[in-house]
């Protein structure tokens, strides 16, 4: 009996077609940069992100975490290593940037709402309370502020698997079976049963 495959089934295989690879690239597309981090912090009177600060820190701190363990790794497994401790960070940096996008959207259609005199549910609360799209929009700047520190902290730790290893990070792919190596190997093995 073959089991028809549901909407959860559907949208499974859907996001796992549509998952983004994780790299340093796509976390700095995403996060912002310096300038808007300084212009979130300044419009919205929260406290500066010290960037070269953090990336100094988790690059300092990657590089002693390796050292302590320079005598019971090999090479190749302290690059294994480095490799899945410094994804994490880009991983971080990667759901704090894709975080923001979804709190400025937000911010973006209450704020958009605000401008409809003809929805009541939509105005302001009273005069000097916070209303909803203000919340908004500095909840929006906070989890700015926090992707700017992450993509620094991860610019950290890429940095430290440069200085430690010799060579650039990049994320980890599963390496997959050449499907033409497999379809060689299929029909030698069909040809061989007809024999001589």
């Amino acid at each position: 009996m073959s089991k028809t495959p549901t909407q959860s089934d559907k949208s499974r295989t859907v996001r796992a077609e549509q998952r983004q690879t994780y790299t340093v690239e796509y976390a700095t597309a995403i996060c912002p940069h310096e300038g808007l981090a300084t212009n979130l912090s300044t419009t919205f009177g929260l406290n500066p992100v010290d960037a070269a600060a953090i990336r100094e820190n988790t690059e300092e701190l990657v590089v002693r975490a390796a050292n302590e363990l320079t005598d019971n790794l090999n090479e190749k497994a302290m690059q294994m290593h480095l490799q899945r401790v410094v994804g994490a960070y880009v991983a971080s940096a990667c759901g704090a940037g894709q975080f923001y996008g979804q709190k400025i959207t937000q911010a973006r259609d209450l704020t958009a709402r605000l401008a409809n005199d003809d929805r009541d549910e939509d105005r302001g609360g009273p005069y000097g309370f916070e209303d909803r799209a203000a919340r908004a929009r500095l909840f929006a700047a906070e989890t700015g502020l926090q992707a700017y520190a992450l993509l620094a902290a991860a610019e950290g730790a890429v940095s430290a698997y440069a200085h430690i290893t010799g060579e650039t990070w990049r994320p980890y792919e599963p390496s997959r079976p050449n499907s033409d190596t497999v379809s060689r190997q299929s029909a030698a093995a069909e040809m061989a049963a007809f024999g001589n």
